[in-house]
């Protein structure tokens, strides 16, 4: 990521038409799928439901926002390492949850060389969240979080669509300058 955002020809899976996104969404997947020696079919699910989680995710947010998607993106990732770890539906569920609750500040100041430091922020994240989620540790009905991750989900595009309107018309009159 560090060498992409650095101007760096170097080719990545994009996700949802963001490089680091896609970064995001395949190297945690892939190392956690080496590290369990995972079959080829197990990697390839895997790694379906940390790209379409977050496309899923990521469609309840306008085209451009002052959120990084990589937070979205992280929480689909936890939930495909739940599934190589053979965790239930409910973990996958609360590892969804876990994420977004621990990175749904993370704010977008445009694609530069410090996405790198969100990228390994969203892709620890995932790892402590599949690890709690696992371990039947999950959180609920608090702040954006429900206890039903769908409403998790469309609180989190609620307050990115609506919320974050002020947030990103600052950034951009920032970066003006």
């Amino acid at each position: 990521s560090d060498a992409r955002m650095g101007g760096a020809t170097l080719p990545a899976m994009s996700n949802y038409g963001s490089g680091n996104q896609g970064i995001t969404a395949t190297l945690p997947v892939v190392k956690m799928a080496e590290f369990l020696k995972s079959s080829d079919e197990e990697l390839a699910r895997a790694l379906i439901l940390s790209h379409l989680g977050a496309i899923y995710i990521k469609s309840h947010y306008p085209p451009l926002s002052a959120f990084c998607g990589n937070t979205a993106t992280s929480a689909a990732v936890a939930m495909a390492m739940v599934y190589l770890k053979g965790g239930t539906y409910e973990q996958a569920c609360m590892a969804i949850n876990n994420v977004i609750s621990d990175t749904a500040g993370m704010v977008c100041d445009g694609a530069k060389s410090t996405c790198a430091m969100k990228v390994h922020t969203s892709a620890q994240a995932a790892f402590k969240a599949t690890v709690l989620a696992l371990s039947n540790i999950g959180v609920a009905s608090q702040g954006i979080i429900s206890a039903n991750v769908e409403e998790t989900i469309d609180n989190l595009g609620q307050m990115v669509t609506n919320g974050m309107r002020q947030t990103d018309e600052k950034i951009i009159e920032i970066m003006s300058h």
